[in-house]
């Protein structure tokens, strides 16, 4: 039997400036924009190479999910981005404009450092050392 995570859900403030920033910023692939009805849309991105891992940008509707928008989980990293070369990816969203919270550091799984994505929920930039 195979299971996977297929798509995360990540509550944004607005599905356009959410798209431009991830692909921007990131270098995220935008796979699908569909207009829902009624202002919703199904708006899905995802890292490049990626096979099975998608984000689900939806636009908080309520007031309860406005305030969780850049807060999900309460200030702690709430993803993590996987990546074969840390420098290269460092260097271009530091030139795209990421907000890093520290400088990278080496750590016994790895190179890593947290940064801010535009609403300010934490993410870690993450290369694993070679088993």
């Amino acid at each position: 039997m195979k299971q996977y995570i297929g798509s995360i859900a990540l509550v944004v403030a607005d599905y356009d400036e959410a798209i431009a920033w991830y692909t921007r910023v990131l270098g995220f692939r935008l796979l699908e924009d569909t207009d829902m009805g009624g202002g919703k849309r199904w708006v899905v991105v995802t890292p490049p190479g990626a096979g099975e891992t998608r984000l689900l940008l939806a636009k908080a509707s309520t007031p309860e999910q406005q305030s969780r928008v850049g807060d999900q989980t309460g200030g702690r990293v709430f993803l993590l981005l996987h990546t074969d070369d840390f420098w290269r990816d460092y260097q271009r969203m530091k030139e795209a404009g990421a907000t890093f919270c520290e400088e990278p550091r080496e750590e016994a799984y790895g190179t890593v450092v947290v940064f801010q994505d535009l609403y300010g929920n934490k993410w870690d930039l993450l290369q694993l050392k070679a088993l």
